[in-house]
């Protein structure tokens, strides 16, 4: 059987580049103003926009380097070079002291500037857990102990953060507040379903309509445990987002530079480019890993056996209820349900991988992107024993992987528009 495993890491690789700032970025920067341009950028892709907003008005517009400053808060390991804004590595998916300090620099550079400024906000997917700054009352440690409590939950990314838009004095539009005498241009890379701007990163220069009273509703639905000085800060008013009629959106414009609907496009491009035809099931999907993998796998075996020759495409951000004590995420848990749907059939390959770079994992840039499977998945599995449903119960995918040779390894992409999943068939 042809192999098929270059042609999935084609699509894989298609969507991550359509999106990736050295791309996409300098075609949406603004003239420099009267006075300087403060970058603030935040998330997985931070350092990479600021470095291509650095080459766009240092080596093309030729701007005066004492113009332009700024800081960028990105994801351990995903740093780059830059010269006049300055790259802070902080923790991702658990906040860490690190982001808490760049979130606290960040304010205080934003609060510095005038009204002749142009403050350029660069957002990526993982701002929200990289710009940690608690509110007055709560402490890092039970930020944190929140943080992890909540991507056990099951929760989508959307109810994640209201609950920490609530407790951030940078989230929620703060932002904007704390830098509202200069002109605010906010350019997002999107990686949350529905592309909602007030959900990128938590929205720290957007108008916020969720409030408190969700926040609480939240983290009742999910039990919570939560401490008692988290319990007071989301009853305390004050830590109330800001509304559209804010004084602080006066002068500030948001504006999506990238949507995971357009990497998802071309991932669907290669496959049309191979002879398949694509059933694109969108780029907004959001659901429980396992159960979503077995919708897609009955899909892909009747059009099996209806003879077809067909790649089965979707996006969004999936959701894993950690019940266990293994290793993995959503797209490492989706791959594995597949593995024991498809482990008695041939002629089916598949690949689920996070666009970043990383899937789940303890946050370090060595952590798998996902997993792919084939004909080859299935000779390793049945040569070492290996049980898919064992594993599914721990949510031990990346164990399962590891063995099989699986493992889909990137590094660090430098951007992040969702997950793309890609099932082949014939």
């Amino acid at each position: 059987m042809t192999d098929k495993r270059p042609l999935l890491r084609a699509m894989f690789d298609a969507a991550v580049a359509a999106a990736h700032p050295d791309v996409i970025l300098s075609a949406h920067l603004p003239a420099p103003p009267k006075g300087r341009i403060i970058c603030l950028a935040a998330g997985k892709g931070a350092a990479a926009m600021a470095a291509a907003a650095e080459k766009h008005y240092l080596d093309d517009l030729k701007l005066d380097p004492e113009r332009l400053t700024g800081i960028a808060t990105t994801r351990h390991g995903h740093g780059v070079p830059t010269r006049r804004i300055r790259v802070v590595e902080a923790g991702h998916p658990v906040p860490d002291e690190a982001g808490m300090k760049g979130a606290d620099d960040t304010l205080a550079l934003a609060a510095t500037a005038t009204v002749d400024d142009l403050l350029l906000v660069l957002i990526t997917g993982g701002g929200s857990a990289n710009w940690t700054a608690p509110v007055a009352g709560i402490t890092f440690q039970q930020k944190q102990q929140l943080n992890r409590a909540l991507l056990r939950s099951g929760a989508v990314i959307g109810e994640i953060n209201t609950v920490r838009k609530h407790l951030s004095r940078i989230k929620g539009g703060r932002l904007a507040r704390a830098g509202q005498k200069a002109e605010i241009l906010s350019l997002a890379i999107s990686d949350v379903p529905h592309d909602d701007p007030a959900v990128i990163a938590s929205g720290p220069t957007v108008p916020d309509t969720t409030t408190l009273a969700d926040a609480r509703a939240i983290v009742a639905k999910y039990k919570l445990a939560v401490d008692d000085a988290v319990s007071a800060a989301l009853n305390d008013p004050a830590n109330e987002s800001a509304k559209p009629n804010d004084p602080a959106f006066a002068r500030a414009t948001f504006k999506l530079i990238a949507r995971p609907k357009e990497s998802l496009d071309a991932a669907a491009q290669v496959a049309r480019d191979a002879g398949y035809e694509v059933i694109d099931l969108g780029a907004d999907l959001e659901g429980e890993a396992r159960e979503v993998a077995a919708e897609h796998a009955a899909m892909a075996l009747k059009a099996q056996a209806e003879g077809k020759k067909i790649a089965i495409v979707s996006g969004g951000e999936l959701t894993v209820t950690v019940t266990g004590n293994g290793r993995g995420g959503p797209n490492q848990e989706y791959a594995l349900a597949l593995v024991d749907a498809f482990k008695d059939t041939t002629g089916i390959v598949a690949l689920a991988g996070d666009t970043d770079g990383a899937d789940g994992g303890a946050g370090s840039a060595s952590d798998p992107a996902g997993a792919l499977l084939d004909a080859k998945t299935f000779e390793a599995m049945r040569a070492q024993k290996l049980d898919p449903i064992a594993s599914l119960k721990n949510n031990d995918a990346t164990t399962f992987f590891a063995a099989t040779g699986d493992l889909l390894q990137t590094g660090p992409t430098l951007t992040n528009v969702n997950d793309v999943r890609v099932i082949l068939v014939g």
